[in-house]
């Protein structure tokens, strides 16, 4: 063509171009460098280079090829310039360039055309603008079935079901007949709005109506029954679908990780055909979220191990997780160590994860140092990092950050605000805590939840103003949860205030009667007060209702493997050496003049009869011990116990610190407890 000239000619040359664009074979990069040649481009030419870049992975290029064409050649946009470029807009969720097209697309007199129209509506839709999705929609004259599929999906998509269910309604009272694409949409607000029986009728409907079920319709179905928590009919269609991709697999896996079927979602896991990153990423979150991280962290080592797929970053959000939980650091450090190794770009989930891990695992400067190493913090971020430092104590440092948070334009949310309120809770700044409280819907516009009330009860009670407490919850807009007043309840027991815990106990046994928390705090004030057939009536209930008390449990990580203890626990295999050195511990104790306190002992609902011995074998002395001889004198000992730290044991860690030299980290239910040569950074509540 450069021969003969009819490169020369824009009818050829678009024709070219066309080719070297569009085609199977096609190459964006040869192609560009085809339209750089072209003397004179044709709108066509224009188009398609528009076109082709908005389906790359640049669509900003398709943008900017838009504007030279506007402003370089003599062509106007026509109503095929629009749909694409907009798309452009679409995958880079420019909300402020699509409505820019949008006024062009007016000025040209295009702004009824449905192809334009429709184009509109998945931009507004991308880029969570509904209400101009709908007014673009309501002002089509004659909708296509592409129209009320965009919209049927936008809406799904964002979770607003029942619009969605009366777009399809409206659709078959105006006589567009629905396709596969329409009921994916419809399957998806049904999975969404957990509805399993309109669901079902949705799968009847394509079968009467005769609706093509291509594999993309039938993935939908399954997800929707999945979701919906119908595994038996999800398996019914899983079984006699011809064809089957990754997706239909994933899914399967998904809902039974979901419903806590973790054998079965393994063995599909292991007996799929090929395995992709999102099967794993669908089973570790899946054992996560449901409070089986160590099952989450072996399976994201079999992971590594098996190099059949690379991790991702939903796969390290999760591992992460999972380390937090746990409280196991080295992991959660080999982690964050592999992200630098493999070049994986710090997102802001992913920076919120890694901030969380080293918050909860007991190394708040290094949850710092992440939070300065990264450029872009969004409100995620900095709520992780207000909330590390509330749960270490340092309430006026978590305060300052919040203010560093506006000064940086960040705009506080709803999470933000309870870890403020946390912080001052943990740092005792009752007055900071009500002012933050005060403006959070006059200065902010965010209406305070149930867990700032609690938070609010919880910092009121613990500074002893408990009338103070009780006048927040009775004015509350909404109804108090079982956590306002089991912070109120909390709050009495510090304070030994019958009266009101008894108030507390009967609302929260109210709301949540297999509370056996709610009758350990209670009997916990009624001791303190010395009312001793309030105790004795208690445990006889609880015995009756076969209520018992939640058997505390402590983790303790040691060259990556986590090492749990529960109380009097025999079963550990290095049971006999952790026992003799508990008993060097005892005997160091009582050298140093310190006298247990069998007060504590009031907690339990069976007392032993050997009250001392009881004390000694709480499942963090039995992890201090195990820490005492398998933790490198160099590094902190850090243990995670899932309840309350009672005053004995506090007291014991505080002078084995000092006694042994040794920096102790213990993580309980509420917050942490950092103690070092014989000091405690934490205030005593007991």
């Amino acid at each position: 063509m450069l021969r003969t000239r009819l490169f020369f000619d824009p009818y050829s040359a678009s024709k070219l171009f066309a080719a070297s664009a569009l085609l199977p074979f096609s190459s964006l990069e040869y192609a560009r460098k085809v339209f750089d040649q072209i003397p004179k481009p044709n709108l066509h030419t224009w188009n398609t280079l528009i076109r082709v870049y908005a389906s790359s992975p640049e669509p900003l290029q398709g943008i900017l090829i838009f504007l030279r064409m506007v402003h370089e050649s003599p062509y106007y946009p026509n109503k095929f310039t629009f749909p694409f470029v907009i798309k452009a807009a679409a995958e880079i969720f420019s909300l402020c360039v699509g409505q820019a097209l949008h006024g062009l697309a007016i000025k040209a007199s295009l702004g009824a055309d449905v192809f334009i129209s429709n184009s509109l509506i998945h931009l507004y839709l991308s880029c969570g603008d509904l209400d101009s999705a709908y007014r673009v929609f309501t002002m089509i004259g004659e909708k296509d079935v592409v129209s009320w599929n965009s919209m049927i999906t936008g809406l799904a998509q964002r979770g607003c079901a029942e619009m969605a269910f009366q777009l399809f309604q409206e659709m078959e009272e105006e006589g567009v007949k629905p396709n596969d694409v329409t009921m994916v949409g419809v399957l998806s607000a049904c999975a969404k709005k957990l509805d399993l029986e309109f669901g079902r009728w949705v799968c009847s409907y394509i079968e009467r109506k005769g609706i093509r079920v291509d594999l993309t319709l039938s993935n939908a179905m399954l997800d929707m029954y999945t979701k919906c928590g119908s595994l038996e009919d999800a398996k019914r269609l899983f079984d006699i679908m011809e064809e089957k991709d990754i997706v239909t697999w994933t899914t399967m896996l998904d809902g039974y990780a979901k419903l806590g079927e973790y054998e079965t979602a393994k063995l599909v896991l292991d007996t799929m055909p090929r395995q992709d990153i999102a099967a794993w990423n669908a089973l570790i979150s899946g054992y996560e979220q449901n409070g089986k991280s160590k099952e989450a962290l072996s399976l994201y080592h079999e992971l590594q191990q098996s190099q059949i797929a690379k991790p991702d970053g939903i796969t390290l959000v999760s591992a992460l997780s999972a380390c937090a939980q746990l409280g196991a650091m080295e992991t959660g450090e080999c982690i964050h160590a592999y992200v630098r190794e493999q070049g994986i770009k710090f997102n802001c989930h992913l920076t919120t994860s890694l901030i969380d891990m080293y918050s909860k695992c007991g190394d708040i400067k290094k949850a710092l140092d992440v939070f300065y190493s990264v450029d872009r913090r969004d409100v995620f971020v900095w709520s992780a990092m207000i909330a590390g430092l509330a749960m270490h104590g340092q309430g006026r440092d978590a305060i300052d950050l919040f203010s560093r948070m506006q000064e940086a334009m960040i705009k506080p949310n709803s999470v933000t605000f309870t870890n403020v309120l946390c912080a001052c809770s943990h740092a005792g700044l009752v007055k900071e805590g009500k002012t933050f409280f005060n403006q959070m819907e006059p200065v902010y516009g965010i209406r305070p939840g149930v867990q700032h009330y609690s938070c609010m009860v919880d910092i009121l009670g613990r500074a002893g103003l408990l009338e103070e407490a009780v006048e927040i919850i009775e004015k509350m807009p909404i109804l108090p949860s079982d956590s306002v007043w089991g912070a109120l309840l909390g709050a009495c027991q510090i304070h030994g205030n019958v009266k009101l815990a008894e108030l507390a106990c009967r609302h929260l046994l109210e709301l949540d009667p297999e509370n056996n928390g709610a009758y350990v705090l209670l009997s916990n004030v009624y001791a303190k007060t010395g009312k001793w057939d309030g105790v004795s009536r208690l445990r006889k209930h609880m015995r009756v209702t076969g209520l018992k008390k939640e058997q505390g449990c402590s983790r303790i990580e040691v060259n990556g493997v986590i090492h749990e203890f529960l109380a009097g626990d025999n079963c550990h295999p290095l049971s006999k050496e952790i026992y003799s050195k508990l008993d060097e511990i005892v005997v160091r104790l009582k050298s140093a003049g310190c006298v247990p306190n069998k007060s504590h002992l009031l907690q339990l609902i069976e007392e032993d009869e050997m009250q001392e011995h009881a004390l000694n074998l709480h499942s963090e002395k039995l992890a201090i011990a195990f820490g005492l001889l398998y933790v490198e004198v160099s590094q902190p000992i850090r243990i995670i116990k899932n309840l309350r730290v009672c005053g004995d044991c506090h007291s014991v860690a505080k002078l084995v610190s000092s006694l042994y030299n040794r920096e102790i980290i213990l993580r309980d239910r509420y917050r942490f407890h950092h103690f070092s040569g014989g000091n405690c950074s934490c205030k005593d509540y007991w």
